[in-house]
């Protein structure tokens, strides 16, 4: 019976006003000390005392997500739903700033979209300090036009999901809604005319330069030129920032493209190097074929006296002269040398990269790597 909604409620957007709360939120108020105790029995006069009574505001804390009496006020409200005279009374509440907040709160869930902008948007010129507990259970500090501007903008407050509204400028558009006028409209449209009026004074006083210079320019207008300059200030050091990162970052990869060029440009000449000698090879061995053919004549018969010519100077081709045994052991030195060149230069290593590494650094000048 505690828990059920006054009979003579209206239903609120087409359900029943306490189902404007979760049922999982609910269900943790229902079972909750403060509402068996203190929100037992409250009707829309004694509220009144009780919101009086509240130091902070929030929604559901802590592990076993334990419902606030800012929270608990609220489910009561809708519970009981008071008239509407009352929750604006709430709203228009000077002297108690929780009890204007409560008030707010309900009037988000159960007003139109006329009343919701008609009423709260004058509060964000409340700019007094609220105590708000979080989820994780501990207090944070806000302000009366945080809490308004969150319940016009976001979709959450407090663990309860926020009906949806239309937006200003829709009702604008339509003419169901004025355009917002700002408090502070008069207080600029006095501060234009006073800066006219020391513009007019300073063009009028022209014989002292320093004067009129000074006299002609409002300090808020001096401030906001100085803003202006720095904001550019800083923007143009971001931007030689980022200039200078990008032109080292370009400088880095035409170093890594060059390296890349004079790398595959010697693999190349080496390729071409090992195809040349390959040609020659195989030309050197079809013209010693082609002479082999010749001296076999077809199948012609030798005379014995060509025959032991040619005995006589495959014999004198077989023993070597002192000069070509010279020249060989020459020849072997050299390819000696050599080899013990590409040992040192490191091209011999098992590694393929590490051989192609160390023939790049030896066409360099560079110590092969181990």
């Amino acid at each position: 019976m505690a828990n059920r909604t006054d009979p003579a409620a209206k239903s609120i957007r087409g359900t029943n006003p306490q189902n404007l709360v979760e049922k999982i939120v609910r269900s943790k108020i229902y079972q909750n000390t403060y509402w068996k105790e203190q929100c037992f029995g409250l009707t829309a006069e004694t509220l009144v005392d009780k919101a009086m009574e509240l130091d902070h505001i929030g929604g559901t804390h802590g592990g076993t997500r334990r419902p606030t009496p800012f929270i608990c006020l609220i489910l009561k409200m809708l519970q009981i739903q008071p008239e509407k005279d009352i929750v604006v009374e709430f709203i228009k509440n000077d002297d108690y700033k929780y009890v204007r907040v409560l008030g707010a709160f309900y009037l988000r869930l159960t007003g139109t979209d006329i009343d919701v902008y008609r009423y709260l948007e004058p509060l964000y010129n409340d700019y007094r300090k609220l105590r708000m507990q979080s989820a994780d259970g501990k207090f944070v500090l806000t302000h009366v036009d945080e809490v308004i501007d969150e319940l016009l903008t976001k979709d959450y407050a407090c663990d309860i999901a926020m009906p949806r509204v239309k937006k200003r400028w829709t009702l604008e558009s339509h003419g169901i809604l004025e355009p917002r006028k700002s408090v502070l409209e008069d207080d600029f449209e006095e501060e234009e005319e006073k800066e006219e009026n020391e513009q007019m004074d300073g063009v009028e006083n022209t014989g002292n330069d320093e004067k009129d210079y000074h006299h002609g320019r409002s300090p808020t207008r001096e401030r906001d030129r100085d803003r202006r300059r720095d904001s550019h200030r800083y923007r143009d050091r971001e931007y030689d920032r980022d200039y200078d990162r990008d032109r080292g970052r370009g400088r880095d990869r035409d170093r890594d493209r060059d390296r890349d060029r004079d790398r595959y440009r010697l693999r190349d000449e080496k390729d071409y190097g090992r195809e040349r000698d390959r040609d020659r090879d195989r030309e050197r061995e079809g013209r010693d074929r082609e002479r082999r053919g010749r001296d076999r004549g077809g199948g012609r018969r030798r005379s014995p006296s060509r025959s032991r010519s040619r005995s006589r100077d495959r014999k004198r081709r077989r023993s070597p002269s002192p000069r070509r045994n010279e020249a060989e052991e020459t020849k072997k030195k050299e390819k000696k040398t050599s080899e013990k060149e590409k040992k040192d230069d490191g091209t011999d290593h098992p590694d393929p990269e590490i051989a192609e590494a160390n023939r790049i650094r030896a066409s360099l000048g560079l110590k092969p790597l181990k």
